[in-house]
């Protein structure tokens, strides 16, 4: 049976800044999926990544992945799939290892493994028996609310506990402040919070922004951003080649800007860009696809309703 999503943006021309890499062995990276789901809806997808997603070598989360490594921590959380996907590039390679970082001593804690929405799909079997021989002692979690915040709202009280948080450095760009306010956030509710570095978020580079800004480029219906640090590539890009995001707006002027959930919202307005639409579902891409395909469903009846009553 046809999914209710179906052509929902047919015919429409969907720029979206969303890197096209995770950063490691995690499957289709971000970008590659959001495409495919604009494919399935009828769109016309426009990738412009204006960030990357550069692999680190295993050797720097490897530190943590010795022998019984982990076993000082309660938890290891989450916030991103890249994180996730470089985190299993660095275990090692099979479960039949000598020794994992997690111990199956019958005295040992019980441990909690995080992330956000589907992120989360990447915590198969295959991940977690690279982490602990005993399936018993690790448990997945997944926040009802998928955001940094909602993410320590369920991990509760930390009361001393030390979690590891596998998250980016940033390279030619500000760190936005989710991944600073969640370490927060974790140290505020009691956790003992250790930043491990994962991968790194870096620009694009000066051309990023070119098929936005090409003399013969097509009017895009919308532009979708998936997170902060997309937009100050886009920025960074847009002035490379001597343009302006009010220039862009100017030149199309009925470009619908969409937004990944709140957190993403509100850091494309913290740096001066309007947001349309706001994805009230984001624990994937089908939440902002279906504010998109909505907004446009009301356009559309607007100027049919207009149409309509011109004619009597």
């Amino acid at each position: 049976m046809a999914q209710p999503e179906a052509l929902s943006l047919a015919g429409r021309r969907v720029a979206f800044t969303t890197p096209q890499t995770t950063g490691g062995d995690g499957g289709e990276g971000y970008g590659g999926r959001l495409g495919a789901l604009l494919r399935q809806r009828g769109a016309h997808p426009l990738p412009v990544p204006t960030i990357a997603i550069r692999a680190h070598e295993p050797d720097r989360l490897r530190p943590y992945l010795l022998p019984g490594a982990l076993d000082p921590f309660a938890a290891l959380a989450f916030t991103s799939r890249s994180g996730i996907a470089a985190f299993s590039r660095a275990l090692p390679s099979s479960s039949s290892s000598a020794q994992l970082p997690l111990s199956d001593a019958a005295s040992a804690l019980p441990f909690t493994v995080a992330a956000l929405g589907s992120d989360a799909d990447l915590l198969d079997g295959a991940f977690l028996a690279r982490l602990c021989r005993d399936a018993g002692r690790v448990a997945v979690l997944v926040p009802d609310v998928p955001t940094p915040a909602g993410l320590v709202e369920a991990l509760g009280r930390g009361s001393g506990r030390r979690v590891l948080c596998p998250v980016p450095d940033v390279d030619g760009l500000r760190e936005p402040p989710v991944v600073p306010d969640f370490l927060a956030r974790l140290n505020a509710a009691g956790w003992t919070a250790m930043r491990a570095p994962a991968y790194t978020t870096c620009w694009a580079g000066p051309g990023c922004a070119e098929r936005l800004v090409a003399p013969d480029a097509a009017a895009p219906d919308a532009i979708v951003f998936t997170s902060s640090a997309e937009v100050e590539g886009l920025l960074k890009g847009l002035d490379a080649a001597g343009w302006s995001w009010p220039r862009l707006r100017a030149r199309w002027p009925d470009m619908v800007v969409a937004a990944h959930g709140p957190v993403t919202a509100e850091g494309v307005r913290r740096l001066g860009i309007e947001v349309d639409v706001v994805s009230s579902r984001f624990s994937s891409f089908h939440g902002v696809l279906d504010a998109l395909a909505a907004t446009f469903c009301s356009q559309q009846f607007k100027i049919s309703s207009r149409f309509s009553a011109g004619s009597h």
